[in-house]
């Protein structure tokens, strides 16, 4: 992408950046004149009004930012420069109103998160408090026979198991015993 300091954007057609601003023009078919269609704070809003204009002036031979937005876009009454820049408005405002939503969105998703990132913390400090027994809580107390039977190992022995030195050939002394 290209910095918001000058130049044209790598990815967004007819924008480019003006003073940390985003700005957008398009030329008008088989002229030499170009449609000036304003200034915005984010390049997507700069592309939205392009988007409106490139419709407006050159049809299924416009080559789109966000072809998935079609059906929103306002469409102008003429291709009248004046009424192309007023649509490409429009839809400027109707990508920074998305924009604003997503980002409300992805707040309340982040606040979700740490709202049960808390509340999980806070039960867990409570259970250890209180002496419940999270292994019986989350139903783990096979967690470590269940994981070597998974790797198709024999489970450990428990604590309380008579410890018997016979190996499975019948002899008395264990493996590492010389």
């Amino acid at each position: 992408m290209a910095s918001s300091s000058c130049g044209k954007h790598t990815r967004y057609h007819g924008i480019r950046c003006r003073g940390g601003k985003w700005v957008s023009e398009i030329r008008e078919p088989r002229k030499t004149r170009r449609i000036w269609l304003g200034t915005y704070p984010t390049p997507e809003m700069a592309a939205a009004a392009y988007d409106v204009a490139a419709l407006a002036l050159k049809r299924g031979d416009a080559v789109l930012n966000f072809p998935s937005s079609i059906a929103s876009y306002p469409v102008p009454a003429s291709t009248s420069p004046e009424d192309i820049r007023s649509a490409a408005a429009a839809a400027a405002a109707l990508q920074w109103n998305e924009e604003a939503n997503n980002s409300l969105k992805h707040r309340e998703r982040q606040r979700k998160q740490e709202d049960d990132m808390r509340m999980m913390m806070n039960s867990s400090s409570l259970a250890s408090s209180v002496g419940i027994d999270e292994e019986e809580l989350f139903g783990m107390p096979n967690l470590l026979a269940e994981m070597a039977e998974g790797m198709l190992l024999s489970p450990p022995r428990p604590p309380d198991y008579p410890d018997s030195s016979v190996n499975s050939d019948g002899g008395e002394s264990g493996l590492w015993s010389f």
